[in-house]
């Protein structure tokens, strides 16, 4: 996977569970993304996008979503 596709992925991609059922993976609050890192991230490609989320919001690059969510 490019990391063009992941990031398409995070705008587009909806939250299959939890709390923010439903959710796209880019609004998610930055407090939920903390969670997940202290308990550990899910399998597969859902915790590596969040962990990716994670590291995006952690690092104010959140800018970088923004001409994407406009597509």
């Amino acid at each position: 996977m490019q990391n063009s596709e992941v990031l398409l992925d995070l705008v587009k991609l909806k939250m299959p569970f939890g709390r923010y059922k439903g959710t796209i993976l880019a609004n998610l609050p930055v407090s939920y993304l903390e969670w997940f890192q202290r308990k550990g991230f899910p399998d597969g490609k859902l915790g590596m996008m969040l962990a990716t989320m994670f590291e995006i919001k952690s690092n104010g690059l959140e800018y970088l979503l923004d001409p994407l969510r406009n597509r």
